[in-house]
């Protein structure tokens, strides 16, 4: 048995697993965010909870470790940036310790138990609040240098020059520092940004989408835009990875008619022309930072 957790910046979930598909809930608490042996503690508490003694200790984290070095990158729990995070809870709770982004374990849990199980190469993709990704072959989640593989949300992609009629779209500043990224426009808030500047209104993404299923024209202008402006920089993507099925998880994967719209896109500027759906829906919708952790731990750990 493993203990595995899901920690994001509001709350730290935690659960019991001794398969990927036996997963024992054991409670979510609030993260700790400036003190590190109170985060700690809560990690050590309930790996001493319950009957059985586990083996280990994996953790689906918003943050991105580094293969090379094992520090942690985690700008919204400062506690743990920049720390050799697995180490010192190793140290703490005398156990090994697997520690993955919480985009890669999302992945994962597709990959193994989800829309993607049965494929070789699987590309999950987040659309939330942003844009983030993790890639798994063989089962295994493909980290790359410095941990960022499968972030295909960050770097120059976007096209400025979109849509017929055509529209300048301007390369909106984003958090990594670099400009034009598709976590500018990808995710609820990109598609906010979009429509005000196309269509002049302050709409939730929410409300942008009710108006396009609606046949509004403001808001169907704005899809169309958001649609070319994700799908390009994608369909690149799977052209140089070459994965089979990309499940969709985050905020905006809970409207099925956006999700099948951007496959049509997408599957019309890849290179493979795939008969079926490439991008779909992730089937995972209950608890997936902890199936991936789970799917992790049960891999290194038990080596299951």
């Amino acid at each position: 048995m493993i203990t595995c957790f899901d920690i994001g910046g509001s709350t730290i979930k935690s659960a019991r697993a001794r398969s990927a598909g036996e997963i024992e809930i054991i409670d979510r608490v609030a993260t700790p965010l400036d003190d590190f042996d109170a985060f700690a503690a809560v990690i050590a508490q309930r790996v001493a909870a319950g009957e059985v003694r586990t083996q280990g200790v994996s953790i689906s984290i918003a943050g991105v470790v580094d293969p090379a070095s094992g520090s942690l990158k985690c700008a919204n729990i400062p506690c743990v940036d920049g720390r050799l995070i697995a180490a010192d809870l190793e140290r703490a709770i005398g156990l090994p310790v697997r520690i993955a982004n919480d985009a890669d374990c999302f992945a994962l849990a597709e990959a193994t138990s989800g829309a993607g199980k049965g494929h070789r190469n699987v590309f999950g993709v987040i659309l939330g609040t942003g844009v983030g990704g993790g890639l798994v072959i063989d089962g295994r989640i493909v980290a790359g240098a410095g941990g960022y593989a499968g972030e295909w949300g960050h770097g120059k992609a976007l096209q400025t020059v979109v849509g017929q009629p055509p529209v300048d779209v301007p390369h909106f500043a984003c958090g990594c520092g670099q400009s034009g990224c598709v976590d500018t426009i990808g995710g609820a808030r990109g598609m906010e940004k979009l429509h005000k500047l196309l269509g002049g209104e302050v709409l939730s993404s929410t409300e942008v989408i009710d108006r396009w299923r609606a046949g509004e024209a403001k808001a169907s202008r704005t899809i169309d835009i958001y649609l070319e402006l994700v799908s390009v920089p994608l369909a690149l993507t799977l052209n140089i990875i070459g994965s089979s099925i990309v499940p969709v998880g985050g905020g905006l994967s809970n409207v099925p008619e956006l999700i099948e719209a951007l496959d049509r896109e997408v599957r019309g500027r890849t290179l493979r022309r795939a008969a079926g759906p490439l991008v779909v829906k992730a089937m995972l919708t209950t608890e997936p930072g902890l199936i991936g952790a789970a799917a992790l731990g049960l891999q290194e750990i038990v080596h299951v």
